[in-house]
Protein backbone atom coordinates (compact mmCIF):
# COMPACT_ATOMS: atom_id res chain seq x y z
CA UNK A 1 0.00 0.00 0.00
CA UNK A 2 1.40 3.35 -1.20
CA UNK A 3 0.64 6.07 1.77
CA UNK A 4 0.83 10.05 1.45
CA UNK A 5 -0.16 13.07 2.96
CA UNK A 6 -2.87 15.33 1.50
CA UNK A 7 -0.43 18.53 1.92
CA UNK A 8 1.99 17.09 -0.08
CA UNK A 9 1.33 19.53 -2.96
CA UNK A 10 4.55 18.85 -5.05
CA UNK A 11 4.05 15.14 -5.08
CA UNK A 12 4.43 13.74 -9.11
CA UNK A 13 4.58 10.78 -11.27
CA UNK A 14 8.22 11.02 -11.05
CA UNK A 15 8.87 10.61 -7.24
CA UNK A 16 5.93 8.02 -6.64
CA UNK A 17 7.73 5.80 -9.16
CA UNK A 18 11.07 6.43 -8.19
CA UNK A 19 10.02 5.98 -4.33
CA UNK A 20 8.13 2.89 -5.49
CA UNK A 21 10.20 1.41 -7.37
CA UNK A 22 13.32 1.44 -4.53
CA UNK A 23 11.05 0.75 -1.89
CA UNK A 24 10.05 -2.57 -3.70
CA UNK A 25 10.38 -5.70 -1.32
CA UNK A 26 10.26 -4.00 1.68
CA UNK A 27 8.31 -4.31 4.51
CA UNK A 28 7.56 -0.71 5.56
CA UNK A 29 9.60 1.99 3.25
CA UNK A 30 9.80 5.42 4.18
CA UNK A 31 10.75 8.37 1.86
CA UNK A 32 13.06 11.14 2.98
CA UNK A 33 15.30 13.88 1.66
CA UNK A 34 18.79 14.86 2.88
CA UNK A 35 19.02 18.10 4.72
CA UNK A 36 22.02 18.88 1.87
CA UNK A 37 20.12 18.18 -0.88
CA UNK A 38 17.27 20.25 0.06
CA UNK A 39 19.78 23.32 0.90
CA UNK A 40 21.36 23.22 -2.55
CA UNK A 41 17.65 23.61 -4.02
CA UNK A 42 16.30 25.84 -1.29
CA UNK A 43 18.41 27.21 0.50
CA UNK A 44 16.25 29.16 2.82
CA UNK A 45 13.48 26.48 3.37
CA UNK A 46 12.17 25.30 7.14
CA UNK A 47 12.13 21.72 7.49
CA UNK A 48 12.36 19.33 10.50
CA UNK A 49 15.55 17.53 10.16
CA UNK A 50 15.99 14.56 12.28
CA UNK A 51 20.03 14.08 12.50
CA UNK A 52 22.06 10.80 12.73
CA UNK A 53 25.65 9.91 11.54
CA UNK A 54 26.24 10.38 7.80
CA UNK A 55 23.36 13.13 7.55
CA UNK A 56 20.25 14.89 9.10
CA UNK A 57 16.99 13.95 7.36
CA UNK A 58 13.40 14.93 6.79
CA UNK A 59 10.12 12.87 5.93
CA UNK A 60 8.78 13.01 2.59
CA UNK A 61 5.01 11.57 3.58
CA UNK A 62 5.30 8.89 1.86
CA UNK A 63 5.15 5.11 2.80
CA UNK A 64 5.44 2.15 1.16
CA UNK A 65 3.57 -0.46 3.70
CA UNK A 66 3.97 -4.34 2.24
CA UNK A 67 1.35 -6.21 4.12
CA UNK A 68 -0.56 -6.88 7.11
CA UNK A 69 2.38 -7.31 9.20
CA UNK A 70 3.24 -3.66 9.20
CA UNK A 71 0.08 -3.50 11.52
CA UNK A 72 2.70 -3.35 14.54
CA UNK A 73 4.50 -0.71 13.00
CA UNK A 74 1.48 1.21 13.02
CA UNK A 75 0.81 1.45 16.14
CA UNK A 76 3.83 2.14 17.23
CA UNK A 77 4.04 5.07 14.65
CA UNK A 78 0.75 6.32 16.20
CA UNK A 79 2.17 5.98 19.43
CA UNK A 80 4.97 8.26 18.85
CA UNK A 81 3.49 10.54 15.76
CA UNK A 82 2.74 14.08 18.08
CA UNK A 83 6.26 14.26 18.76
CA UNK A 84 7.04 14.00 15.13
CA UNK A 85 8.29 17.75 14.91
CA UNK A 86 10.63 17.76 17.76
CA UNK A 87 13.30 14.64 16.40
CA UNK A 88 15.00 14.47 19.93
CA UNK A 89 11.51 13.85 21.23
CA UNK A 90 10.45 10.72 18.96
CA UNK A 91 13.55 8.83 19.10
CA UNK A 92 13.52 9.20 23.05
CA UNK A 93 9.76 7.49 22.70
CA UNK A 94 11.76 5.13 20.11
CA UNK A 95 13.96 3.87 23.42
CA UNK A 96 16.64 4.74 24.98
CA UNK A 97 19.61 2.86 22.97
CA UNK A 98 18.01 4.80 19.69
CA UNK A 99 18.02 8.19 21.54
CA UNK A 100 21.40 7.87 22.13
CA UNK A 101 22.74 6.02 19.37
CA UNK A 102 21.28 8.90 17.37
CA UNK A 103 21.75 11.75 19.51
CA UNK A 104 25.32 11.31 19.31
CA UNK A 105 25.51 10.52 16.03
CA UNK A 106 26.70 7.24 16.12
CA UNK A 107 24.31 5.51 14.23
CA UNK A 108 23.00 6.02 10.91
CA UNK A 109 19.40 6.20 9.59
CA UNK A 110 19.89 2.84 8.09
CA UNK A 111 20.89 1.82 11.66
CA UNK A 112 17.88 2.85 13.32
CA UNK A 113 15.52 1.62 11.29
CA UNK A 114 16.77 -1.99 11.05
CA UNK A 115 17.26 -1.88 14.72
CA UNK A 116 13.46 -0.46 14.83
CA UNK A 117 12.39 -3.18 12.12
CA UNK A 118 14.55 -5.49 14.65
CA UNK A 119 11.84 -5.21 17.26
CA UNK A 120 9.10 -5.29 15.17
CA UNK A 121 10.52 -8.07 12.82
CA UNK A 122 10.28 -6.15 9.67
CA UNK A 123 12.46 -4.66 7.07
CA UNK A 124 12.08 -0.58 7.79
CA UNK A 125 14.57 1.19 5.04
CA UNK A 126 14.38 4.64 4.05
CA UNK A 127 14.32 5.27 1.00
CA UNK A 128 16.46 8.56 0.15
CA UNK A 129 14.43 10.96 -2.52
CA UNK A 130 16.26 11.72 -5.55
CA UNK A 131 13.84 15.06 -5.48
CA UNK A 132 14.74 16.91 -2.71
CA UNK A 133 11.28 19.01 -3.26
CA UNK A 134 10.21 15.44 -1.76
CA UNK A 135 10.07 16.31 1.46
CA UNK A 136 8.24 20.17 0.93
CA UNK A 137 4.74 20.16 2.28
CA UNK A 138 2.31 22.43 3.29
CA UNK A 139 2.76 23.28 7.09
CA UNK A 140 2.56 26.84 7.07
CA UNK A 141 1.52 30.12 5.10
CA UNK A 142 5.43 30.37 4.09
CA UNK A 143 5.41 27.10 2.44
CA UNK A 144 1.86 27.90 0.74
CA UNK A 145 4.09 30.13 -0.72
CA UNK A 146 6.64 28.73 -1.66
CA UNK A 147 4.89 25.71 -3.05
CA UNK A 148 2.72 28.31 -5.45
CA UNK A 149 6.27 29.65 -6.59
CA UNK A 150 7.87 25.98 -7.57
CA UNK A 151 4.45 25.32 -9.03
CA UNK A 152 4.48 28.23 -11.35
CA UNK A 153 8.26 27.21 -12.08
CA UNK A 154 6.93 24.08 -13.23
CA UNK A 155 4.71 26.25 -15.21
Amino acid sequence: MLVTTADHALLDEAMVADFCARAAGAGIAIAVVERAALTARLPDSKRTWIPFKGGAYSGANLFALGGPETLAAIALWRAVEQDRKKGWRLLWRLGPVLFVGAMLRLLTLEQVLKRIGGKLALDIRPVVMRDPLACVDVDKEADLTLVEQLLAERG
